[in-house]
């Protein structure tokens, strides 16, 4: 593998999911706060390696991989990670991950086989509103050790209007419409491997 930087940040992105997961679970006052920090340090590098690999021509197929595969790594596991701590519920990290996991499948199956398969812009947004949701529940749970009165009063809204569970509730429905898309706007392709 070429070790050019927007692979670089890649791998950073996934040597930084441990020590998010190794945060959000230890005992300690400011450790929500610090995984927070490492979950938005690992967004930017996401921004910065694609953009780097476009504007200066460095895409491989190494980064093509890996790029998607972080991203997955790094969502899938605080979402698996929120549902262990019962901040989300189970069934909802389920249908999230079965949606990614049976596209990226079907993608990697299709791709072998020589068909290309066209990522739609709705399935782009998806992981841009995960993201959103992720930070909302790292702020939640990193920031009500600060003791502001205004964001007391935003995690007692929150609580009262369970805010995180129908935040998440909407995502989940998002991800399962945008899997169904997929597979809809990529029929045609999907009928030619089929045949």
């Amino acid at each position: 593998m070429k070790f050019n930087v927007p692979n670089t940040l890649t791998l950073l992105r996934i040597a930084l999911t441990p020590f998010f997961i190794i945060f959000l679970f230890y005992d300690h006052p400011y450790a929500k706060l610090w995984a927070l920090i490492i979950f938005i340090v690992a967004s930017i590098t996401d921004a910065l390696d694609g953009y780097y690999a476009r504007k200066h021509d460095q895409v491989t197929e190494h980064g093509e991989f890996l790029d998607p595969l972080a991203d997955k790594i790094l969502v899938l596991s605080a979402l698996i990670s929120f549902a262990v701590l019962e901040v989300i519920p189970y069934w909802m990290v389920v249908l999230i991950i079965f949606r990614d996991m049976f596209i990226t499948g079907l993608r990697m199956v299709m791709n072998n086989k020589g068909f290309k398969m066209v990522t739609s812009k709705i399935a782009k947004a998806k992981t841009s509103f995960l993201m959103v949701i992720i930070v909302t529940i790292l702020l939640y749970l990193g920031l009500g050790i600060l003791h502001f009165s205004w964001f007391s009063d935003v995690i007692r809204l929150a609580r009262e209007y369970n805010l995180i569970y129908n935040l998440t509730f909407v995502v989940t429905i998002f991800t399962v419409i945008t899997g169904i898309s997929y597979i809809y706007e990529n029929r045609s392709t999907i009928r030619q491997f089929l045949s």
